[in-house]
């Protein structure tokens, strides 16, 4: 039998509470165990005598989740005292294995190293805002989405300029002028704005910040974002801004007194700084003589291991709980900022506003930082990387994309899962029609963002067939004098019946993905169920470059493109029930 690959460890993403009540325990095997049986019971069942028999309850685990060369075993149980021993026993054809703490092995051990899961403390488990599971996003660039006219300190393009640009240039949007637009993602069924910074800043991005406390006046006031808030959440749509805490602006008041002051200066350790005789160099960090957010100058980057900077930015963000009713924190870099600092930062936002959704920019596996206290969620990179691949890539099979799919389910706990924020573009990336480089696998990606577990989101623009490709392209204005045209319209009513969709169908929710794919084609098809007895929902995605034939009842079709007569275009999609 072969024992490469079959790994469990008590903890992490392999056994966790999912709840008060319920632990879910995993096992990673290879592809040849074909069945898992486990063994649990209280680990004082027999009074602690060393040596004593100890028959544990016996169940058959599941397979959960298949990637290209392990599976992923599943069983959720619910110990009776909160804790809970166990061992495994895996087959492959007519042998078997134990799998102990220490290994596997043939022989059942006399000392045996079982697994313990100690207590489900339920101050360990890890707990994330429900609403987000049904929460459908919208990111807003605030530079670039609306504006309100009013004047502004740098000089503007023409909003429909979009030629001989530069990262540099102006184009006037505001809050006010989101604020108008607040009507308009109601109609598409937005229930969440992610908004890119709005602090003081000297770039268009805000991500230089100048001060963290005051929204830049090109952007408004404390009252534009007030209205904004209150109106947003009249309208059930919920805000979430981001906070830029792993490096700032050269203009910000600790840098200034660094340059004025040097060594002698009292945020002098705010920053890692090497050479605190050449800071004013307007060239790439590359040299080292201080470190900044990548090697970008105009970003020195904090040491957000120094109690003092954890301490301004716990004002901060009480600062902004006590001004504005948020409902989410974005935080850029996340995964360069200290984990100390994060996890006192969640007790202290937590402790303000429980219910606050943590979001953490990192663009791959995260796991370390969600352990449930840190993150709530971060950016699912890996999704858009995953679903960006196979249809860009003709010559991967349905297959790829299970176990791509799969892959990114398998690196956080169901709970994540639930609210991980799938996206698919954004500012940092080409835009998904660009990047596509075809109208059928746009909306074919749309498709499997709002039928997938997790929060998804899309990127201002998306829903008109906005394109661009990497920054500044990917920033351009909002082409509101077009939003009537007959090709945004069409891509528009196609978004909104998605969201639509995604809303009312509560199968779509949970974690559960059923896959009925081959490695003989592109014919993507997986059914959802949510979590419960719920009525299931088919997606099959044609990637192929041929037609292909598929006879769902016609009173039951939720959604489709390029379907009719039993006949799935190549560049079709159905979802049904």
């Amino acid at each position: 039998m072969n024992c490469e690959g079959i790994f469990h460890k008590c903890g992490f993403n392999d056994c966790y509470a999912l709840n008060e009540d319920e632990l879910v325990i995993n096992l990673h095997a290879n592809k040849s165990v074909d069945k898992v049986l486990i063994y649990y019971e209280d680990p004082y069942l027999n009074d602690c005598v060393v040596g004593a028999p100890w028959d544990g309850i016996e169940k058959s685990m599941k397979l959960d989740l298949e990637l290209r060369y392990e599976n992923i075993w599943t069983i959720t149980l619910k110990p009776k005292f909160k804790r809970l021993m166990y061992y495994f026993v895996v087959f492959s054809k007519d042998e078997s294995r134990y799998v102990y703490e220490n290994g596997v092995t043939k022989n059942n051990q006399y000392y045996k190293h079982y697994f313990k899961f100690g207590w489900m403390n339920d101050s360990d488990i890890f707990k994330v805002p429900k609403w987000v599971e049904n929460t459908i996003w919208y990111q807003i660039f605030p530079e670039r989405f609306a504006t309100s006219g009013s004047p502004k300190s740098h000089p503007l393009l023409a909003w429909d300029a979009t030629k001989s640009i530069d990262r540099h240039c102006f184009y006037g949007g505001d809050i006010k002028g989101a604020t108008t637009k607040l009507e308009y993602l109601k109609d598409l069924g937005v229930t969440g704005v992610y908004f890119n910074p709005i602090f003081e800043s000297t770039e268009n991005h805000k991500y230089n910040t100048t001060d963290y406390t005051k929204i830049d006046k090109d952007f408004g006031d404390d009252k534009d974002m007030q209205e904004f808030i209150s109106k947003a959440h009249s309208l059930g749509i919920k805000v979430m801004i981001d906070a830029v805490f792993n490096h700032s602006g050269t203009n910000f008041f600790a840098w200034q007194d660094v340059l004025k002051h040097g060594k002698d200066s009292a945020y002098f350790d705010w920053f890692y700084i090497n050479d605190p005789s050449n800071l004013t160099q307007k060239k790439s960090t590359k040299d080292g003589r201080y470190f900044t957010f990548a090697f970008v100058e105009e970003m020195p980057k904090l040491n957000t291991n120094n109690p003092k900077v954890v301490q301004y930015f716990l004002d901060v963000t009480k600062d902004w709980l006590t001004r504005w009713d948020l409902d989410g924190i974005r935080f850029d870099v996340g995964n360069e900022i200290s984990h100390s600092f994060i996890k006192t930062l969640r007790r202290h936002i937590k402790a303000i506003k429980p219910d606050i959704y943590l979001l953490g920019e990192i663009w791959m596996d995260s796991s370390m930082y969600m352990m449930g206290d840190e993150y709530d969620s971060v950016m699912n990179y890996p999704f858009l990387q995953s679903v960006g691949n196979f249809f860009l890539d003709e010559s991967t099979c349905a297959k790829d994309f299970e176990y791509w799919i799969n892959y990114c389910y398998s690196l956080y706990n169901k709970q994540a899962n639930k609210v991980i924020f799938n996206l698919l573009d954004s500012h940092d990336i080409d835009r998904l029609l660009t990047r596509s480089k075809s109208y059928d696998k746009f909306l074919q990606q749309l498709a499997v963002l709002f039928t997938m577990p997790g929060s998804p989101c899309i990127y201002y623009g998306t829903e008109l067939g906005l394109e661009g490709e990497n920054d500044p392209y990917n920033r351009l204005p909002m082409p509101w004098d077009k939003v009537n045209s007959p090709d945004a319209l069409k891509t528009y009513q196609a978004v909104k019946a998605l969201i639509a969709l995604r809303k009312a169908e509560p199968s779509l929710l949970g974690t559960v993905i059923e896959w009925h794919v081959n490695s003989q084609d592109r014919t993507i098809w997986y059914t959802r169920t949510g979590d419960g007895d719920k009525a299931p929902i088919n997606v099959v995605i044609n990637a192929n470059t041929t037609d292909i034939k598929i006879d769902p009842k016609v009173n039951q079709i939720l959604y489709s493109y390029k379907y009719q007569a039993s006949t799935l275009e190549a560049g079709g999609f159905i979802i049904y029930r």
